[in-house]
């Protein structure tokens, strides 16, 4: 125990260090939510609206600016709260420890908080006790649990100038210590700051930038055509500046952003109720695209726990019950040794008699074994558990093969004890035990089920090599192993890794052009949870590390894993589904817009009718965001240039239609307002068509639309047909004309179908 007068600090020598070094804590930075908020309006797609705005607003054209501003706010709030809902809850799943801490001051020892501590403070560790700072040992010997730093799931022994650091479990032992580091300064707090630092770029956002540069690259070659076709014709510019406004917002993905959210978000909400919390959103289309997971073995792949995993007998006949009965007998739960516990369960389920015991002495790092007595046949015995080398040498009776099986075992990456009985001048070597953290029951499962979808499997482990490649052969992983000094490799184990060289292994991957997932539960996998792609806290993980993650697993196992990649490449597939119908309209519609007046000199459709066509088609193809889908069986990529390719190809099809339908309405003589009228329900109706026509790769019969969908399809095309048939913010249309373009429509789209079937496999659109 701590003596009750000690040499400490004094209360304004702390003080003084306090203001010098700070406090003992580790700032989690939080950014604002209005600050948050505002970032919503800073990316390519909102740039483009907000020069529309501008220009509308310059123009005095008040009612289309106010639809194109409830564009950028519904579009901001929408990201913004989803990721703030996922951000409030994480919140909630952290439990801030407050520790308190056994320090020296002023000459007795009191109990502070452990933010009150600086370098040079004089603290009593004991059992149970977290460390409350980085810390070197004066006196004493301490077993310490560093899994929480580590992710190992052994603890170590500690001795006088040994170092603990903080955030580890005290599991035996009492020690004295002087803190060496505090804060940000500590080995958790320089972890928390790589943390800081790190993090992958999204390419979520490479995406909707490169989408945005075809379609603003179409229109301005558009716009430059007109006002060329304007000056050569003496058409004023004032007529001219509008209409090129207005293809310039046609031309904007304007749902595409608020699509993708609501798309993940829905999956996100579905994913919670799975178990699973999403804090950025991004990661479930990352998900999509994973392919490489680099998992980290203790607490992923294994159970992070001690268990027996073998028993080697030197007895004649071999008695492994009696041997496990006599190693229980120099065990106790009392002291939580992690080995001694997993002895006794194992004693447990097998239930040997167990003589009852007269002594105990529980193990000391000095001599490196346990002790206890007891009485057999009236005769006192002595019985002896530790390393085998110090057993072997106390026992008159030794086996000659054993020190071959000790190097058998241990290289399965098993602990291995020895264990000794008999009378005090005749104890014998009994056996050896073997202790190992045992698979998850769902690993190698797992581990099938993500290779069977394309995404290679790799594990990281501080191991040996011996013993990372045997762990690797039982999951049945693919590769070979590699040392810490071949991270830049190919290889599907990489043992003897320390926690710095997870963060570079993901970047070296990342560098190959692989996505990356990694999962991991420790302090020293926050780094690399924060770099990868797909970051992946599992259930028991630390605080930092939920923090760093962008998927955090509520549950124990790894289902998680596989549920959040199957989801997301169902979000891959609603978005491409959503992306490649967005291009084929903003093709037809931009190019009939234009191509219409070079041709006619005559706008197609009034500038009112293209913005009503955001509301009649983009926010009713949001409900693709929950249409039935089927996951892809390859990581998911996305081919900008293909998926253009596809699209122009389609586009291309449905401007002839629509050309068509401007032409029947010259044929009907209907006069140009009304013609306009029918030039809009033309293009609403077949950019709904388009939808069905693009969400099965396949024939479009080949899957059952949602029900949102089908339910959107019908009112949509209900609203257009009455405005139009009522005269609302257009010409009248006769009712005959309407069903007419509506069957029209079908036929055409079954037709085009057969078109489009070829074109997307020869194009590799997935």
């Amino acid at each position: 125990m701590a003596a009750n007068h000690c040499s400490g600090l004094s209360g304004q020598e702390a003080q003084a260090l306090l203001r010098q070094y700070g406090p003992n804590v580790i700032e989690s930075p939080r950014q604002r939510p209005f600050y948050a908020l505002l970032l919503r309006f800073w990316a390519p797609v909102p740039w483009m609206l907000e020069l529309a705005l501008v220009l509308e607003m310059v123009l005095g054209k008040w009612p289309e600016a106010a639809i194109i501003g409830l564009l950028l706010l519904f579009n901001g709030m929408l990201g913004f709260s989803q990721e703030r809902r996922a951000q409030v809850a994480l919140e909630l799943l952290r439990e801030r420890l407050h520790i308190q801490s056994r320090v020296c001051r002023d000459g007795r020892w009191m109990t502070l908080p452990a933010a009150g501590l600086v370098p040079g403070d004089l603290v009593y560790l004991r059992m149970g006790d977290i460390a409350p700072a980085d810390l070197r040992i004066l006196s004493g010997q301490l077993l310490v649990d560093e899994s929480a730093l580590t992710g190992e799931s052994l603890p170590v022994e500690r001795e006088a100038d040994g170092s603990v650091y903080s955030a580890s479990i005290i599991r035996r032992g009492e020690a004295s210590a002087h803190v060496v580091a505090t804060g940000g300064r500590s080995y958790f707090g320089k972890t928390a700051e790589l943390v800081r630092t790190a993090g992958a770029k999204s390419h979520l956002e490479m995406l909707v930038l490169s989408i945005v540069r075809y379609l603003v690259a179409m229109d301005v070659i558009l716009v430059a055509a007109i006002l060329v076709a304007a000056v050569w014709t003496s058409t004023p510019l004032g007529e001219i500046l509008p209409f090129a406004l207005i293809l310039l917002v046609a031309s904007v993905p304007v749902a595409l952003p608020a699509t993708f959210t609501l798309a993940t978000a829905m999956s996100s909400m579905h994913l919670t109720r799975q178990g699973i919390l999403v804090t950025r959103l991004a990661a479930i289309e990352e998900a999509a695209a994973m392919s490489d997971l680099c998992s980290d073995k203790t607490g992923t792949l294994t159970q992070n726990r001690l268990d027996l995993s073998g028993v080697r007998s030197f007895m004649d006949p071999p008695d492994e019950g009696h041997i496990l009965a006599m190693a229980a007998l120099a065990s106790d739960s009392a002291t939580q040794d992690p080995i001694d516990l997993a002895i006794l369960a194992a004693v447990a389920e097998r239930s040997p008699p167990l003589p009852e015991r007269t002594a105990f002495v529980p193990f000391d790092p000095a001599t490196k074994r346990s002790e206890a007595e007891f009485v057999c046949h009236g005769e006192s015995w002595k019985v002896m558990k530790g390393a085998p080398g110090v057993i072997a040498g106390l026992c008159q009776t030794v086996g000659n093969s054993w020190e071959k099986e000790v190097e058998d075992l241990a290289a399965t990456g098993a602990r291995v004890l020895a264990v000794a009985a008999g009378p005090a001048d005749r104890i014998a070597l009994l056996g050896l035990l073997a202790l190992a953290d045992p698979l998850r029951g769902d690993a190698v499962d797992l581990v099938r089920r993500l290779e069977s979808m394309g995404i290679q499997v790799r594990m990281v482990s501080g191991d040996a090599p011996a013993t990372a490649s045997h762990v690797a052969e039982a999951l049945g992983l693919k590769g070979r192993t590699c040392g810490r000094s071949a991270l830049q490799e190919d290889c599907g184990v990489y043992a003897g890794v320390f926690p710095e060289d997870k963060f570079h292994l993901v970047q070296n991957l990342q560098k190959r052009g692989r996505i990356v997932g990694m999962t991991g539960d420790g302090v020293n996998d926050a780094p690399a949870l924060r770099q990868a792609e797909m970051g992946v806290a599992v259930q028991n993980a630390t605080d930092v590390a939920k923090a760093a993650a962008s998927l955090v697993l509520m549950q124990p196992g790894l289902q998680g894993v596989v549920t959040a990649v199957e989801t997301g490449r169902r979000v891959y597939q609603r978005m491409l589904t959503y992306t490649l119908n967005k291009i084929v309209k903003v093709f037809q519609v931009a190019l009939f817009l234009g191509l219409g007046f070079l041709f006619f000199h005559r706008f197609v459709v009034s500038p009112l009718q293209v913005l009503l066509l955001l509301f009649a088609n983009d926010f009713v193809t949001m409900s693709l965001a929950g249409d039935h889908v089927r996951p892809s069986p390859r990581p998911d990529r996305w081919d900008i240039r293909a998926l253009v390719g596809a699209s122009l190809v389609v586009a291309i099809a449905w401007l002839i239609y629509i050309f068509l339908v401007y032409g029947a309405g010259q044929v009907m003589r209907l006069g140009h307002p009304a013609c306009q009228s029918l030039d809009f329900l033309g293009l609403v109706f077949s950019g709904l068509a388009n939808v069905f026509l693009v969400r099965e790769r396949g024939h479009l019969w080949a899957s059952r639309p949602g029900r949102f969908l089908v339910l959107a399809t019908v009112v949509d095309i209900a609203v257009v047909s009455l405005m139009a048939w009522a005269g609302w913010l257009m010409a009248m249309l006769p009712v005959g004309a309407i069903l007419g373009l509506l069957l029209v429509t079908l036929m055409y789209t079954l037709l085009l179908d057969q078109i489009k079937v070829p074109v997307l496999r020869y194009l590799q659109v997935a």
